[in-house]
């Protein structure tokens, strides 16, 4: 596949040789997609932004995750937009356009892995990779009717990845259904054997951020998996703690990683992400301590949480709306802003796994339902999604 055969602008311009996978393995048959964050060997890993292409050679190897891929026998065709850097959930990218979402064509598809969930939305690959700091594969997934998956921190490799926020960073994937999700895990993940799902609870907090409709339609979805689940509260303080956490965390990540780069290339950004770049700078010690403190509170509550309940999930929105329109006002993006990186940071900050599964509503667009388990419990939520593959 080259960029000419894509009519949903989801690739990367300049054509990609596809590279076939080995000739037996249990990915034998399926293509993939690989985010312009990821590097494949002999290509320049662009990250959606000019002056990181230019300032930065072509990888001389495949990063492991494409490795371990290309192994099992699938076969990579192509390269995918990102929004620059990372640093958006919107799946807009000033420089290279936005990728067009099949589900919804006058909305988002949201991002930074926005041209990975377009080709697998538009059936042009049967699975993708992404990268998931705070959404990046989770909204996508929602906004698109696909699964996504947000691997726990660190069990997947992030060699050969474009560090954004390193403590957040993790490879995750993006699938049209549950088998193809799994069967990529198996790939990917350590293999070890678990306990099934067992106790459910609901995140009312997060929920409340959620529109009317989203609420609504994956309330329907949770009655029936689970009409006997439990609530809890997962913020330990205030939305807007949880906010500021996740964004404090981020611009410390963000400058160790990128910073050296960032004052010597001195690189343009796009008029939405230039002042996102700006912000990380301006952060006062005492912001700092303070987000580091509530990033313990969190970590400790999901922990004592997981103790007591090893094998529960908690549901939350994937994304707190459906699909974001195009040309939306700059109020409306900052209200989405708040309830997405206060929603999505829950697995991010905690460095917990999370599933995307898409639900779909006779005449209406897609939504996902979120679902977070307890650290190193990866392929009980695929298992999960794969015994319940009847909701998408």
């Amino acid at each position: 596949m080259t960029a000419g055969d894509d009519s949903y602008g989801c690739f990367c311009a300049g054509g990609f040789e596809p590279v076939a996978g080995a000739v037996v393995g249990a990915l034998r048959g399926l293509t993939f997609a690989v985010k312009d964050l990821i590097d494949t060997k002999g290509s320049i890993t662009g990250a959606g932004n000019p002056d990181w292409r230019r300032t930065h050679p072509a990888a001389t190897a495949h990063a492991p995750a494409v490795q371990h891929l290309l192994e099992a026998g699938a076969t990579m065709v192509g390269r995918t937009i990102t929004d620059e850097l990372a640093f958006s959930l919107e799946g807009e990218n000033f420089f290279e356009g936005t990728p067009v979402n099949p589900m919804a064509p006058d909305r988002l598809p949201g991002g930074s892995s926005s041209g990975s969930a377009v080709a697998v939305a538009a059936g042009l690959v049967n699975f993708a990779l992404g990268t998931d700091t705070g959404g990046s594969v989770r909204v996508p997934a929602a906004f698109c009717g696909i699964y996504g998956f947000r691997p726990t921190h660190g069990a997947i490799s992030t060699a050969g990845v474009v560090p954004f926020a390193p403590t957040l960073d993790t490879v995750g994937w993006l699938a049209r259904d549950a088998a193809t999700l799994a069967i990529v895990g198996d790939a990917l993940l350590p293999k070890m054997a678990m306990a099934p799902v067992g106790e459910v609870f609901v995140a009312e907090d997060a929920f409340a951020l959620a529109d009317q409709e989203v609420q609504v339609a994956l309330g329907e979805v949770i009655d029936v998996v689970a009409p006997s689940h439990q609530t809890l509260d997962v913020f330990p303080g205030t939305v807007d703690n949880m906010v500021h956490t996740y964004q404090v965390v981020q611009a410390m990540d963000i400058i160790s990683a990128l910073g050296p780069w960032l004052r010597e290339a001195r690189p343009r950004f796009g008029p939405a992400i230039a002042p996102r770049f700006a912000s990380i700078w301006e952060y006062t010690t005492a912001e700092i301590s303070a987000a580091r403190a509530w990033r313990d509170k969190l970590r400790l509550r999901l922990a004592e949480l997981f103790v007591a309940h090893p094998d529960a999930i908690v549901i939350v929105p994937s994304a707190p709306c459906f699909a974001l329109r195009r040309g939306l006002a700059a109020a409306d993006v900052a209200t989405f802003y708040r309830a997405a990186l206060a929603t999505s940071a829950v697995a991010s900050l905690a460095g917990l796994p999370q599933i995307s599964i898409p639900i779909v509503r006779k005449g209406g667009l897609p939504t996902g339902l979120g679902i977070i388990a307890a650290r190193g419990r990866d392929r009980a939520l695929l298992e999960f999604a794969s015994s319940h593959s009847y909701l998408a």
